[in-house]
């Protein structure tokens, strides 16, 4: 007896972010210098880092900011 299989209508498409490409908008996470996470706003992005480095502390994570390109440590 064949088993019925589930069918997808419609697949929607994977966003893919490359660790080694800097983010056009929006503020990004940058752990032990590779871009990860992307949030709309800083204060988001600060509260994820501050969470993950109560979690890890001994990584190194900064703050990008893509409108002006400049890096922010957490503090």
């Amino acid at each position: 007896m064949k088993k019925p299989t589930a069918h997808v209508d419609e697949i929607a498409p994977r966003i893919i972010q490359r660790a080694d490409v800097a983010p056009a908008d929006g503020f990004t996470l940058v752990v032990d210098g590779h871009f990860k996470t992307r949030y709309d706003s800083e204060t988001a992005a600060r509260e994820a880092g501050a969470e993950l480095l109560g979690r890890f502390p001994m990584l190194q994570i900064l703050v990008y900011d893509a409108a002006t390109g400049a890096r922010s440590p957490l503090q």
